[in-house]
């Protein structure tokens, strides 16, 4: 294992040496799009492996959700792709350049990371996304998928590397990792600093905790998504109502969906019957302080502080009053995890000071925290998003897989 892990290390920074135009690029992705198309029911057929065997472990229905390919998400796959092929190649992009009185030109170039390492569970979708994504960012990638789909990210591993193949490019920019066993993470993350620029985790708090914990290589991701909607005292209500709802209940198992819904004390009475019934209705468990217990009619579980710092990926959300927007920035900074938060308001000043005070990597007005994807922001899709307080933040996308170096000439000049 090590000496095989070894050798994708040093084959992907071989590839990476090589640098591509535009066009070339674009080519590969058109090219592995028409590939999926193609082999669109080979890809089902290794897909129903990997769910087979997911029911026969029987793992919980919103992870065997997760994984399923069927025609209407392959074509999103397609469309995915498409996406990226239209936007800009964001390498060798002169970003600044200035003269110094001491006769430097200085320019500031965009580059590429280099190898991109990512460890990711469940959904098929992030092989296709994240090999694309990489590659035309000019990276080089080593996909580690998760055993639950080991079959469906293998065949769409394969046929990205035969549209390199086709193009006459280095296949080893997009390498996947085809052993189930769980040292490989370890390894991967260990020993392969020489290899690996950077590691992204996509995956449950488990795996990502695991990452930060062992890897001696730069991390860009994020452990929980404890996102909040604040109802502010200004808010319009029936606003209020449809954006609770589906930042809550449109997909309870991703990070971007809202765990906690935070009401100004001023509108407990007028707000609470109507926008938490509605949840209830749908199979929302809902959990609330003291005050809220008090104005709810339906049932209510009792909260206790644990609550405010549960990420549930389930139709459970805690519910707590707040007396002002300062108290309710001051409970998303403590117990938010910088991922997405939003503030339900008409109050413009309300508005901003939230959205300033914040921690978030991700805040919003009168939004659902389900738009938390880089897909929605116009990225062409995501490899993960970052709440680090270094950048990049949010959804990293294409723009944020560079770096950047200074180029500097003169006229033979010399320092004195």
């Amino acid at each position: 294992m090590r000496k095989k892990l070894i050798n994708i290390g040093k084959k992907s920074k071989k590839a990476i040496t090589f640098k591509l135009n535009s066009k070339k690029k674009n080519k590969v992705l058109k090219d592995y799009c028409d590939l999926i198309k193609k082999n669109e029911k080979l890809i089902i057929n290794q897909n129903k492996k990997d769910v087979n065997n997911a029911k026969r472990r029987r793992l919980k229905k919103n992870l065997i959700d997760r994984l399923i390919l069927d025609e209407k998400r392959i074509l999103n796959i397609i469309n995915s792709i498409k996406s990226i092929i239209k936007l800009k190649d964001p390498t060798n992009i002169v970003l600044e350049k200035w003269k110094r009185p001491n006769g430097l030109n200085i320019s500031k170039i965009s580059i590429p990371i280099g190898v991109i390492g990512v460890i990711y569970e469940s959904r098929p979708n992030v092989t296709s996304d994240v090999a694309s994504l990489s590659f035309k960012s000019g990276n080089a990638v080593i996909l580690k998928g998760g055993k639950e789909a080991f079959n469906s990210n293998k065949i769409l591993s394969k046929l990205f590397r035969t549209s390199l193949k086709k193009n006459n490019i280095d296949e080893n920019l997009v390498q996947f990792i085809d052993n189930k066993n769980r040292n490989v993470v370890d390894f991967l993350l260990t020993k392969m600093s020489k290899y690996i620029d950077v590691i992204i985790p996509r995956g449950g708090k488990k795996l990502v905790k695991k990452v930060q914990n062992l890897s001696n290589v730069p991390i860009i991701g994020h452990l929980e998504g404890i996102c909040h909607t604040f109802i502010d005292k200004d808010a319009n209500l029936k606003i209020a109502k449809k954006i609770v709802f589906n930042a809550k209940l449109r997909n309870t198992a991703i990070c971007g969906a809202t765990e906690t819904v935070l009401i100004h004390q001023k509108i407990l009475k007028q707000s609470c019957n109507y926008i938490l019934k509605n949840l209830e209705e749908n199979g929302c468990k809902i959990i609330g302080d003291t005050k809220v217990r008090k104005f709810y009619k339906g049932k209510i579980f009792k909260a206790t502080n644990k609550d405010w710092s549960k990420e549930y990926l389930s139709p459970t959300v805690s519910v707590k009053s707040v007396s002002d927007l300062k108290e309710a920035i001051k409970h998303i900074n403590e117990y938010g995890t910088m991922h997405t938060d939003s503030i339900i308001t008409k109050n413009k000043v309300a508005a901003k000071k939230f959205l300033s005070n914040v921690n978030s990597s991700i805040a919003m007005h009168n939004t659902s925290t389900q738009f938390a994807d880089g897909g929605e922001f116009g990225f062409g899709g995501e490899v993960g998003i970052s709440t680090n307080t270094l950048p990049p933040r949010g959804p990293v996308g294409l723009n944020q897989l560079v770096s950047y170096k200074y180029e500097i000439s003169s006229n033979g000049k010399i320092r004195k």
